[in-house]
């Protein structure tokens, strides 16, 4: 798989969310999205990430931003994970890592020396047309949610 590119156009998704039913990428047509890729509900980096997106979710939305969670957890578990936290933000499942996969971020992982295949976690900021203008790959939460805001400022 090739690996995506800012400029390019962003691949079209239809994923299960835990609040309002399934949502396409063209859903958003004439609103940027902010695509954040974490590993796992209610761990602690995916939590910090979460909640920092939910305390500017207000922010983005001025920027006409819509911010969409994806992890390959079950609707089910992001239920339990927004209800635990009070999360704002769209939590979206992608349990076949069919979308993953096609964003690049479904990668093998080491972890004290095992191998597995995990979300590495990234975000893509796409604009009202769809296309990729910004990518952060291997994402540090620290400082990450306030970054990409001032990204969709600029």
């Amino acid at each position: 798989m090739n690996e995506l590119q800012i400029g390019a156009s962003a691949p079209g998704f239809t994923l299960a969310t835990d609040t309002i039913g399934d949502i396409k990428l063209a859903d958003y047509k004439g609103q940027k999205v902010i695509l954040f890729f974490y590993p796992k509900d209610d761990t602690p980096g995916c939590t910090i990430e979460s909640n920092e997106f939910s305390a500017l979710n207000d922010e983005f939305k001025a920027q006409n931003c819509v911010v969409i969670g994806v992890s390959p957890d079950g609707v089910q578990s992001h239920a339990k994970f927004r209800n635990k936290y009070g999360l704002e933000v769209i939590l979206a499942s992608d349990e076949s890592h069919e979308m993953l996969a096609t964003y690049g971020v479904w990668q093998a992982k080491k972890n004290f020396g095992k191998e597995y295949m995990g979300v590495v976690r990234t975000t893509y900021l796409i604009d009202e047309n769809a296309v990729i203008t910004q990518i952060w790959h291997k994402v540090k939460v620290e400082g990450h949610v306030q970054t990409v805001l001032d990204a969709t400022r600029a």
